[in-house]
């Protein structure tokens, strides 16, 4: 008897094509984007802080719209919880005014980045992780290195936090380029905010400016990217193929 040909494996099931003009709900998401980075390079609060809170709202609005004619499931709802808690830490002052802003904005941001992680490594990945990678591990020390003397209380948190942003920039390099650049611009972001926060007599004028500019870019790199590679819409992975 001739042995049985070996079956192949299954295919990944089919992801449905975003719809038609999905990137119109991105429209607004850069126009409020503009108007904030804006407000602040010139210095204009009245404008900048009430734009700040409708950044990730427009961005989670611009995913509900991309993603309206695909089947919704654990990915997306990890995509926009993480959006909801940035928003949180966005608006931390706001939302939290019986608390001290700097903890509440770091624990925040620390679960967006704990929801970032797994949709990444469950969902997004398809390739290992590069070992490029390894810059982030680099990245940690020096940070930690450089700001500890001055982080006082909040030193163990803030070096706490850099672990789960350096997690995110990371898995995001897993996915399609537009995540891994989105997660290398959110690490950028919180960076020059470190610096500006511990250490801002060494700081340009232009740094809250220059924090709003990577940090919208990349949260709205990260979305795109993933809504792009259509990973969002399929099922975990554990062995992502290589690309």
């Amino acid at each position: 008897m001739h042995a049985l040909p070996a079956s192949p494996p299954h295919p990944l099931p089919a992801v449905k094509p975003l719809a038609a003009g999905w990137w119109w709900g991105f429209v607004l998401y850069v126009f409020i984007a503009v108007v904030h980075i804006g407000a602040l390079a010139i210095g204009d609060d009245s404008v900048a802080a009430p734009s700040k809170l409708l950044l990730m709202p427009a961005l989670a609005a611009a995913i509900v719209w991309a993603e309206r004619d695909r089947r919704w499931g654990v990915p997306q709802l990890l995509l926009l919880s993480a959006i909801a808690l940035s928003w949180l830490g966005d608006g931390a002052a706001s939302f939290f005014p019986f608390a001290p802003t700097l903890p509440v904005m770091l624990l925040c941001f620390g679960l967006a980045h704990v929801g970032y992680i797994w949709l990444f490594t469950r969902y997004g990945a398809v390739r290992r992780t590069p070992w490029w990678t390894l810059v982030y591990a680099v990245w940690w020390i020096v940070l930690v290195a450089v700001l500890w003397p001055r982080l006082g209380a909040l030193a163990v948190a803030v070096a706490a936090y850099g672990l789960v942003l350096a997690g995110t920039a990371v898995t995001s390099a897993r996915g399609h380029v537009l995540t891994a650049v989105g997660g290398a611009l959110f690490l950028a972001s919180d960076t020059i905010l470190a610096f500006l926060l511990f250490t801002p007599e060494l700081m340009p004028e232009i740094a809250d400016a220059l924090v709003m500019l990577t940090y919208c870019s990349g949260q709205g790199l990260i979305a795109v990217g993933l809504l792009l590679s259509g990973l969002a819409a399929r099922r975990p992975r554990s062995e992502p193929s290589q690309v």
